[in-house]
């Protein structure tokens, strides 16, 4: 049965409130995936794991038990490149999802900022999550289990 991980850490609480309806009125398992302690509402079909502290601990925790077409809430892209690889589909908090298609392409632009930064040049973080990046998760992570319940 299909599984949806979140990387926890990250991800804004009202995504997670969102994940958590969902859970509850498709009967969907939410595995929360996290380097600290956090509360999530008592359910049979939430859990958490917490890993280790460390860079990378919950992506690789994920990475390491995610199963083909289970779905993961990340922002983070390697983890979404990782994730799609296995078959998996992948979903950041904004309501983008991540494919075969897209993924390399973010990576790359990932990388770039990257060496930039490491380069000293000064880059903008991404903006402000707000109620419309909630409505598009919405609307996107609906679509999205929309879609793998036809499968």
């Amino acid at each position: 049965m299909m599984k949806i991980w979140v990387d926890a850490d990250a991800c804004p609480r009202m995504i997670k409130e969102v994940i958590f309806k969902v859970s509850a009125r498709l009967k969907l398992n939410v595995i929360l995936v996290a380097n600290n302690q956090m509360n999530y509402p008592a359910s049979e079909l939430v859990s958490f794991i917490k890993v280790d502290q460390g860079a990378d601990k919950a992506d690789l925790y994920i990475t390491e038990n995610v199963e083909n077409d289970d779905v993961v809430i990340t922002a983070d892209i390697p983890l979404a490149s990782n994730v799609v690889q296995k078959n998996a589909y992948a979903i950041n908090p904004r309501g983008e999802i991540y494919t075969k298609e897209n993924v390399s392409e973010r990576l790359s632009v990932r990388d770039f900022m990257q060496d930039l930064r490491d380069n000293g040049m000064s880059t903008e973080g991404p903006r402000a999550f707000d109620q419309k990046d909630k409505q598009n998760f919405n609307n996107a992570f609906d679509r999205l289990l929309t879609s793998l319940k036809k499968k």
